[in-house]
């Protein structure tokens, strides 16, 4: 049975993003943009609000680098969650966007990519990935940068929210 290589990596996210959403079930909002503080212990580590807004600048990347249309990305996301960006406890709520705003490009933005690589044709994965520097070495075509984006990459960051949540004691999802 063939597989088209966008669907090979559609059917990895696919189940990322189920693990996604259940990352999120029980995180009370007012903790969403909270370092997390076992038995009161500040833990300086990446918050569920820095995550999910950090991987929802991937989604338009991916995109428009497969030929598709790309939501726009809200412009206080940038400055918040790029990967120059420092997380930050956010006590008074006033530093990050509201939670629904954050989970709802997320989710909506992957799930726009899910659907691209299973119609994006194996020829386009073969091209030379667009960007510079070390992530074109690392990732010579735009298949092994979208692999990296949609599997290494997203799970190295929900395996932080994993260890956030057994830090707030929501334990495993």
């Amino acid at each position: 049975m063939h597989r088209s290589l966008g669907h090979l990596i559609a059917d990895s996210l696919q189940v990322s993003l189920g693990y996604a959403e259940r990352l999120l079930a029980g995180v009370p909002a007012e903790r969403f943009a909270r370092f997390a503080s076992p038995g009161g212990a500040v833990i300086a580590s990446n918050h569920p609000a820095f995550i999910y807004g950090h991987l929802s600048l991937y989604a338009p990347r991916v995109l428009r680098q497969l030929g598709h249309p790309a939501p726009a990305i809200p412009e206080h996301f940038e400055t918040r969650f790029s990967k120059d960006a420092t997380c930050v406890d956010d006590p008074d709520g006033d530093l990050y966007p509201p939670r629904d705003e954050i989970v709802e490009f997320f989710l909506e933005g992957h799930r726009m990519v899910t659907a691209a690589l299973r119609s994006t044709p194996d020829e386009v994965f073969e091209r030379p990935n667009p960007s510079e520097g070390r992530m074109r070495e690392l990732f010579p075509t735009i298949g092994s940068v979208q692999t990296f984006y949609c599997g290494g990459h997203l799970m190295m960051h929900l395996g932080q929210m994993s260890a956030w949540r057994r830090m707030e004691g929501l334990g495993a999802a």
